[in-house]
């Protein structure tokens, strides 16, 4: 999944829609994976480097994964 490419994002975690003026506030972890987003990088990629860089279980990444994708698309924040 990608972040749409008109989407805001800050170091600390400020997501801005220009398109509809909606913004969101979230966690560094959530900020972090936002920045890769925007980079360009697969899933795969994101996930492994939360793996090496956070003490998180894979099924927990998992699980809080698909919540945070289901977050993004419900905020229409994901280029689908």
């Amino acid at each position: 999944m990608k972040l749409k490419t008109n989407i805001a994002t800050s170091e600390n975690g400020f997501i801005f829609n220009p398109a509809t003026g909606d913004s969101f506030t979230s966690n560094t972890i959530a900020a972090e994976i936002l920045s890769y987003m925007k980079l360009g990088e697969t899933e795969g990629e994101i996930k492994q480097k939360i793996l090496n860089t956070y003490e998180v279980e894979s099924f927990q990444l998992e699980r809080d994964w698909d919540d945070y994708m289901l977050q993004l698309k419900e905020a229409n924040l994901l280029d689908l």
